[in-house]
């Protein structure tokens, strides 16, 4: 007997949409990565001030990280469609404004308002559709790998269309807001949830005393946090242009498979965070922070050789070390704060993993200083104090 039109499956599945959301919001977020190499190495803007423009992301999306509260009140299909509006707008900005430094400036910030306010928003929409549906355990995975993809293919084709196809800064840019669109129609008819937390505010006042002041908190979960992304843009932000020479005319492809292979193994890794994790001690966040250590060793030896080959495995395990401290991290704080209290704590955490994108303009500025070797050198001398002192407390302090 066939199925009637009331209980047939949909003909796409209710959370692709979602889906489409969170990898067209991931896609603008970092198709910038190989277009800086175009500004550097065509264009001839100074370090510096590329690394401003990258940072100019992190104001815009730290705002952005209000999505989640936005779309308990408004709705989450209504602020993920507000946030693809203003993502394809952001895009097309720098292309109509001869992609000149203000212009560039003002669409790294509308993307990363545009970024964050998708991104919060729409995990929180594509997990509750996967439980409307019964699938409550992929709402979490789809998320991941919808915004991983995104974030990977979006750095990949963009360092693509520059490299092979004419207007390098222009067509990437009208590509990912022709994509943002059809996310936006995608979206149209897709149902609202509502998660049962409409009007829900930001609790600022007692989870502070009973989660942001537990000792594991402060001594395991806060060390750790930068490492996240300040790992990701080490290895596709800083380390590609150090051996640019070595790849001649192919500076944004070389980029954006570099940013395609950190972000893709970040993903892979964040499963193995929920495998390492252990109710006593910290191994997970342990194991992630050594890794990245590794990785800015080996990214200190592949500026100091000018190696290709080394950038790549440097990619790597700073990619492993992205998604293991990001995966450890969210897990601390699931087992720290009381459930009324978690969004709020999610917050704090992202926004001190999210102070990791300054990293670029950190050692753009002082590169004048001492080479990079010695920088990156630096770093993972500071990471190891960080490892010292989330080893001496993750054990006894337990949550």
């Amino acid at each position: 007997m066939e199925a009637s039109p009331a209980t047939a499956p949909p003909a796409v599945p209710h959370w692709l949409p979602a889906g489409a959301a969170l990898a067209a919001a991931g896609w603008g977020a970092n198709q910038f990565t190989p277009l800086a190499a175009v500004h550097r190495t065509q264009e001839q803007w100074h370090p510096v001030l590329v690394a401003v423009l990258f940072t100019a992301y992190l104001p815009g999306l730290l705002p952005g990280l209000l999505g989640g509260p936005a779309a308990d009140r408004f709705g989450r299909r209504r602020v993920v469609r507000a946030a693809l509006l203003l993502s394809a707008a952001a895009s097309a900005l720098p292309t109509a404004a001869s992609s000149s430094p203000a212009a560039v400036c003002a669409g790294r910030l509308a993307t990363g308002v545009a970024a964050g306010f998708a991104l919060s928003a729409g995990t929180r929409w594509l997990r509750e559709l996967c439980a409307a549906a019964g699938r409550s355990g992929a709402g979490e995975r789809r998320a991941a790998y919808a915004t991983g993809a995104g974030l990977a293919g979006g750095a990949l084709a963009a360092g693509m269309l520059a490299e092979w196809l004419p207007a390098p800064t222009v067509l990437p840019c009208l590509v990912h807001a022709a994509l943002a669109l059809l996310a936006l129609a995608a979206t149209t008819c897709a149902p609202e949830t509502t998660g049962g937390t409409a009007g829900a505010p930001l609790r600022l006042g007692g989870w502070c005393r009973r989660t942001v002041g537990h000792p594991r908190f402060v001594w395991v979960v806060l060390p750790a946090s930068p490492a996240v992304f300040g790992a990701a843009t080490v290895a596709y932000v800083v380390l590609p242009p150090l051996v640019a020479d070595e790849v001649p005319g192919y500076a944004p492809l070389f980029s954006g498979v570099v940013a395609a292979l950190t972000l893709s193994v970040g993903v892979v890794a964040q499963p193995l965070a929920v495998r390492l994790h252990h109710a006593r001690t910290a191994r997970a966040t342990l194991a992630g922070m050594v890794t990245v250590i590794g990785g800015l060793l080996v990214g200190a030896l592949a500026a100091y050789g000018d190696s290709v080959a080394l950038v790549l495995v440097a990619a790597v395990l700073l990619g492993a070390g992205y998604g293991l401290t990001l995966g450890s991290g969210l897990l601390e704080i699931a087992r720290l704060a009381p459930p009324s209290a978690l969004p709020s704590t999610a917050f704090l955490h992202q926004g001190a993993a999210y102070s990791g994108f300054l990293t670029p303009l950190l050692l753009a500025v002082t590169a004048g200083a001492a080479p990079y070797p010695a920088l990156l050198t630096g770093m993972a001398v500071v990471g190891l104090l960080c490892l010292w002192v989330t080893a001496r407390f993750s054990r006894g302090n337990p949550p």
